[in-house]
């Protein structure tokens, strides 16, 4: 293995790692400090500092909260399959691509895979959500093309890609003694994707996987997702969302979607949308909540409040409320969050996801009662109500939480191994 140039790189919504696995030794890299997971976050700030600085992970988290100049950009991988990744956005003057915006990421994610591990890398194996995009089979193999295209700008040469529910399974079977029938979960950032297989020490020497693999399926739901819709029913009221203006129509919503959907809040910056902002004001019947809205913009402020919602939404998986201060845009102010809130608020979302494993099921041909383990990895498997509607549906199998950040990247070094040597 002295001379093994393969790892496995997890690109995700929220959160990106890299794997590269060696006998003896835990696969996953250390790419900030001895933090094994990169924030998928870049923060270019203001050219008028002389520098020019890009920051990544949760150095770029950091400036942005301490009030440095500059633009936040996060949730990247939201925009592959979208038509977005064919324009630009405007970054301290200039235009820059998105193809670019996610090569820079790309690049340095896998820089630091290399300072680590201290060796160069040209061979890897890429996760992939089974769709990065719904219903759309052009789309997700564009989405794939443009990865695989942004991964050969950054150096590596031979690519192959793995489904992250698969590369997660392979990570728990490295730690099984015996056979078992396992459904995968894992609930990213941006996608909730599922894989039925069988795993078992014997069947993980083997090269060639596919005859285990029951039956794959996902959907482009996740942990934005339910952001967006905790801070849709439960904040940007608070900033005059369902509000009314004098003529007794509702204020339009369209800056509140911008401003609670992760890769879209800088579209409320702007010129054309402060002025849109000042015409609700101006027409507004209830004014101060349009000013919580224009002081939110005009501070630039959209990442953090979405930073509340979510460190929010994590707070409620283990208590019954939570607070939000918003003293940044209205002195005094807080929102008290509840869980029974938040789960009216991703009712209809958890439901789909429900039925999608359903649909799983159905298409393997296999009852609930032959399923001997549920494996939970990503961020947002954590959500009480997710796990008690997928363990309503099969209420015999052992429940299991892998690393739900660590899973997907130290499965595609394993993978890694297995197909590059």
């Amino acid at each position: 293995m002295s001379g093994a140039k393969a790892c496995g790189i997890d690109f995700g919504t929220s959160n990106s790692a890299a794997g590269w696995s060696r006998t003896g030794h835990s696969p996953l890299l250390q790419l900030e400090g001895d933090k094994v997971t990169l924030p998928s976050v870049i923060f270019f700030h203001a050219e008028d500092t002389g520098s020019g600085l890009v920051s990544y992970g949760r150095a770029a988290l950091a400036d942005y909260l301490a009030g440095h100049e500059g633009r936040l950009m996060r949730s990247l991988k939201s925009l592959l399959g979208t038509s977005m990744m064919d324009d630009h956005t405007e970054v301290m003057g200039r235009a820059l691509p998105f193809l670019d915006l996610l090569a820079l990421f790309i690049s340095e994610l896998k820089r630091r895979a290399e300072h680590s591990a201290g060796r160069g890398f040209t061979q890897a194996v890429l996760g992939r959500p089974v769709f990065f995009v719904d219903d759309d089979s052009k789309a997700d193999r564009r989405a794939e093309r443009t990865l695989e295209d942004i991964a050969r700008k950054a150096g590596l040469h031979d690519i192959a890609f793995q489904y992250e529910p698969i590369a997660a399974a392979f990570d728990y079977e490295s730690t099984l003694s015996r056979e078992e029938l396992v459904l995968v979960v894992d609930i990213g950032g941006g996608t909730s994707d599922f894989t039925l297989i069988r795993l078992s020490p014997e069947r993980a020497a083997r090269a060639e996987r596919k005859d285990d693999i029951l039956a794959s399926s996902g959907v482009h739901i996740g942990g934005t997702d339910f952001d967006r819709s905790l801070s849709l029913s439960t904040v940007m009221p608070m900033l005059g969302l369902g509000s009314l203006l004098k003529s007794g129509l509702e204020v339009p919503s369209a800056q509140y979607f911008n401003l609670a959907t992760w890769h879209t809040i800088n579209a409320a910056y702007t010129k054309k949308a402060w002025s849109h902002i000042a015409d609700l004001h101006r027409e507004a019947a209830d004014r101060p909540r349009i000013e919580r809205l224009q002081n939110l913009v005009r501070e630039r402020a959209g990442h953090w409040l979405a930073m509340q919602v979510e460190e929010s939404k994590i707070a409620l998986s283990g208590a019954e409320s939570a607070h939000i201060d918003i003293d940044r845009i209205d002195r005094g102010g807080t929102v008290l969050l509840k869980r029974s809130a938040m789960e009216r608020s991703i009712a209809s979302l958890v439901s789909v996801v429900e039925k999608t494993v359903t649909r799983l099921m159905l298409d393997a041909g296999v009852a609930a009662t032959g399923i001997d383990t549920v494996f939970f990895t990503g961020g947002s498997s954590s959500v009480p109500l997710l796990r008690q509607r997928i363990a309503a549906l099969m209420p015999g199998a052992r429940a299991v939480e892998g690393d739900l950040f660590g899973s997907i990247g130290a499965g595609l070094a394993l993978d890694a191994r297995r197909k590059f040597g």
